[in-house]
Parts: C-alpha cells; structure tokens; sequence
C-alpha cells in the first residue's frame, strides 16, 4: 500500500477518534440525540426532524438573555435583510390598524412597484395571492409580500370611499429602504435635511444601523455643508440598533484621533476590544445635539454616550433603552439559519455600562441620560399623537409630486415637524444656544 495512502487512513482515524471522544464527554450531546430519536419514532404524530431541531435550539437559546436568538430558515433572510437595507418586493410601508387590525398602506415608496400600479395611502389590503389577511400577523404578511425580484404577486384592495374591491397585479423588485431621513421629502423624493428657518440647522434620523447606513449619513452630511449648515440635530428615537461598526464610523466622523469610542469586556469583567477614532473625521467642529428616547438601542446607544462623553453633543429626549450587549452573528445549517449570541458587553469612554440587567434599578448607571435641563418626557398619548403626526409628516404629499402618492384618506398633515414635536422642539433651543454669538464673538465682530 503506498505510503500517501496510510497517511490519508491514519489521519481520518485520528479525526474520527477525536470526534468519539468529544461526543462522548458531552453527555447532552448524546442524551438529546437519543430524545430526538424516540420522539422521531414513537411520537403519536409524524413530527420532522427540521421542526425538531428548529424547537430545541429556541428552547436552548430562550434560557439566555432576551437578545440571543436562533433564527429559522425561514427568519434568517429577513434579518439579513434588515441589514442589507434591500429586499425583494413591491415596496409598501404597512400597519395593522384600527380595532379590526386591517392590512393598512401607510405609504407606497416612491418610484417602487407599488407605487407605479398607484396603490395610495389609507388602501386596506383584503387578500394577497387570493389569502385573506384576517388575522394574519404582520410578519407572516411581509413574507407573502416579499419575493424574488421579477416574480409577479397578486393584491385585492379596499380604497376608502369606493365600491368594490380594486385588484393589482405586481412585479416584485429590488426594493432600497432609506436607514437615513431628513425633515421632508422633496418633488423628486429625495430628503431635505434643512429644518425651516434662518439658522440653517440640519436634521438628520437615523433609523437603524445597517451596511449602507455610513454612505447614507455621509452624503447627507455633504448635502448640508454645500448648503452652508450651521450645526445638526441627530435624531436616533426609535432606533434599534444593528451594525457595530455603522455606530463607529458615524462617530469617527465627529471626534478627534485616539478618543475612544466605545469598548467591549466579556464574561471575565475583562476589556476585550477597544475602538478609537482615526481623526480623519472633517466634522470634529461641527456643533451637534442628539435626539433620544427610550426606544433607542444598542448602536444608537454607543453613538449617543460617544458624542456626549466627548462633549461633542448635548443629548436631548429621554434616558435610552439600555441594551449594551454584543451578538455574534453564526451561520448555521450552512447559512440557511443563523444564531444570535450575546459575548461581551458595551461600555463608554467614560468607563460606566451601557447595559441595563434585569436586576438594574432606575437609580444605577446604564444607558444614555440627557444632558441637564434637557429631558423632555412624553406620556403615552402624547407619544402616539407624535409618532401619528411624524407618520403622515413622512409621506405628505409634496408640490410637483404624482398624485399616486396622495392619501386615500385625505388627511391635511401640519405644516412643519417641529411644531407636532416637542422634544425636537427643546433640541432646535438647545442648538440656537450653541448657535448664538458669545460676548467675546460680538467684541471681535465691533
């Protein structure tokens, strides 16, 4: 027998000796087979192994925090859409809404499928593919509705104040989502970042953290500085997070070389990681404030106590969420679903947690406070009016645009943002502050 040959025998039998050993140390390993096994074979109905395997990682993973998670075959594709900022579909925006929970377009997006076929606002989806969407939770509904791009999707629609249904037959696209707004669309559908006013103060959201987030940011900020920008509000209510590095390179752009941005200890209490700021940063004189509320999580978080520990932002709004935890991200199944693991924690340049335990009181250090004088906290009405209000603010017709996109409804939205919103009310005073001349400028100025 040739000498490659006996190589070849002795190192798969070395491998598969290890592999026995492995196994035969982790007692579980074998004891959930063997559950698996008399489930498969003695259960009173046929039960998939897929389904099986599918049950006992969620019930692994549910015993961690409430941030891990092991996510389905049919799950997966929708996270890493999230972070994509893309998906195949026909581009609507939806909400269930009223007492009977209707499939309701809040907005078709322009230049999308939807938005062609002339699908409005206010339309209430009845059926998709000939399926009632009755009781349907939303998620289920985004799966019907989204595709690969080319395949074809059939919608019966009720319009406010017709008869009858009105059905659409559309072509499913490469959809773009924005992850970066400004105060209103302009005639071609893009953003104007400019607040109304003399200022000239800018006004950016940042809605999530996702792979195209940076790119987004950064032309928005270019638009602003061709059109001479005094200084910014960087709104991040409601965002939830998502890519690490999308946070980090968002506030390399605002702070000097070596400031620390954020660093991450695991199990052990130990640092990890630590980032810095490169410096290459051209905004590090740019006068800033940040929005915040309690919705705003994770990345929002670490961009929020980055710029307020650097003394870069004054923080405006509501304490933040708390969520300083990080995920892995490990593909599974060979990529067709994905697991979620929390392996360290998040921690400012100022050295306090970000992460709110469940044992954390209102009184211990985590998440993000607003500066002094600068919380402006909402009840619960008062934050659905505001979050309606921004909704319609959002997708108001504008001068010059299709009348495809005009609400089914006819709704009259207010003139401006700032008038609906009285935390961004409190951030355009906290910036004409920073804004107005000091004694020493007047002097300079005689």
């Amino acid at each position: 027998m040739p000498r490659r040959t006996l190589w070849i025998i002795f190192a798969v039998a070395v491998i598969s000796l290890a592999c026995y050993e492995r196994a035969d140390h982790n007692r579980y390993g074998r004891w959930f087979s063997e559950v698996m096994e008399a489930i498969e074979h003695n259960y009173v109905e046929p039960v998939s192994e897929q389904d099986l395997f599918e049950g006992a990682l969620n019930g692994m993973v549910g015993r961690l925090d409430d941030y891990s998670a092991f996510l389905t075959r049919s799950e997966a594709p929708q996270f890493e859409e999230s972070l994509d900022g893309e998906y195949g579909g026909v581009g609507i925006e939806l909400a269930l809404e009223g007492q009977e929970k209707q499939l309701t377009v809040v907005s078709p997006l322009m230049g999308t499928p939807a938005y062609k076929a002339g699908i409005l606002a206010g339309d209430k989806i009845m059926a998709i593919d000939g399926r009632g969407t009755q009781n349907l939770a939303l998620k289920d509904i985004v799966r019907l509705l989204r595709g690969k791009p080319g395949a074809e999707v059939a919608l019966s629609v009720r319009r406010p104040g017709r008869e009858g249904a009105l059905d659409f037959r559309l072509t499913r696209a490469r959809i773009q989502t924005d992850s970066v707004l400004g105060d209103a669309r302009n005639p071609d559908g893009s953003w104007d970042f400019l607040l109304p006013g003399p200022e000239r103060i800018g006004y950016v959201r940042i809605a999530a953290f996702g792979k195209t987030t940076v790119s987004e940011f950064e032309a928005a900020l270019k638009w602003l500085t061709e059109r001479n920008c005094q200084g910014v509000i960087l709104d991040m209510r409601n965002n939830p997070g998502g890519l690490l590095n999308a946070g980090e390179e968002i506030c390399d752009l605002f702070i000097p070389a070596g400031a620390v941005i954020v660093s991450t200890r695991g199990r052990d209490a130990r640092e990890r990681n630590r980032y810095e700021a490169t410096g290459r940063g051209p905004y590090q004189k740019l006068p800033l404030v940040v929005l915040v509320n309690d919705k705003s999580a994770s990345a929002a978080e670490i961009v929020a106590a980055c710029l307020q520990d650097h003394g870069r932002a004054t923080v405006v709004g509501e304490r933040t969420w708390g969520k300083g935890t990080v995920q892995n991200v490990i593909p599974l199944e060979g990529g067709k679903s994905l697991l979620k693991l929390t392996i360290a924690s998040y921690w400012r340049p100022s050295g306090k947690n970000i992460h709110r335990l469940s044992s954390s009181k209102e009184g211990d250090e985590w998440g993000v406070k607003p500066d002094a004088g600068c919380e402006v906290k909402l009840d619960e009405r008062q934050r659905a009016d505001f979050v309606e209000q921004a909704r319609k603010l959002d997708h108001a017709p504008r001068v010059g645009t299709s009348s495809v996109v005009e609400s089914a409804e006819k709704t009259s939205p207010p003139m401006t943002r700032v008038e609906v919103d009285r935390q961004l009310q409190r951030a355009v005073e906290v910036m004409r502050e920073k804004l107005a001349p000091t004694p020493t400028d007047k002097a300079n100025a005689g």
